[in-house]
């Protein structure tokens, strides 16, 4: 297994205590243009792919999803499957590397791509399998144990063809310079 994803799985453990996650995606979703309703996010009848969601994807706090789909490189717990299988959510274990999904609404990436082996790739995945592209990151952080991959504003601009949001954060546990891009292709 790799050093990244023996960290992340350490980091999870039995993914019975994920408030910390958990919170953090209410920052996101403000950063990712997720309208807010309560505790949830409108999904609005979409068909949402999650690379990198992990045990508490963010699709797992949609009202109206129609359907979703959470790539992520662990194996977790079976009975976080059922949850997401509750939710009309699907789980395919593998590497947004290998994504090679097509026809969905939007992809949603957050917060995993430094723990990636190539991120670029990654992007250019999302960006063929949905039109929309909603992407939080944390850049600027060298790389260290589970994260081998620095990201920036340049890098991610010219990955996805459109400029980015730059923020300085300190809420919610979300410290930290960070990354929002809401990208729609034409």
């Amino acid at each position: 297994m790799h050093d990244e994803l023996l960290f992340e799985r350490q980091f999870w453990g039995d993914c019975c205590n994920t408030f910390s996650e958990d919170q953090k995606h209410y920052v996101y979703a403000r950063f990712m243009e997720l309208i807010p309703r309560g505790f949830h996010f409108e999904a609005s009848g979409k068909r949402i792919l999650d690379i990198g969601g992990g045990p508490t994807s963010m699709l797992l706090k949609c009202m109206s999803l129609l359907e979703g789909l959470v790539v992520d490189p662990i194996s977790y717990p079976q009975w976080t499957v059922s949850r997401y299988a509750t939710k009309n959510i699907r789980v395919q274990v593998g590497r947004g590397e290998d994504v090679s999904e097509e026809g969905w609404d939007e992809v949603w990436i957050y917060n995993c791509l430094q723990h990636t082996d190539d991120p670029e790739l990654i992007i250019k995945n999302a960006l063929r399998a949905a039109p929309t592209l909603r992407l939080f990151e944390w850049i600027d952080i060298p790389p260290h144990d589970g994260h081998p991959v620095m990201l920036t504003k340049g890098l991610l601009d010219q990955w996805i063809g459109s400029e980015g949001l730059v923020c300085d954060l300190n809420e919610s546990g979300c410290v930290g310079r960070c990354y929002a891009n809401v990208y729609t292709q034409r």
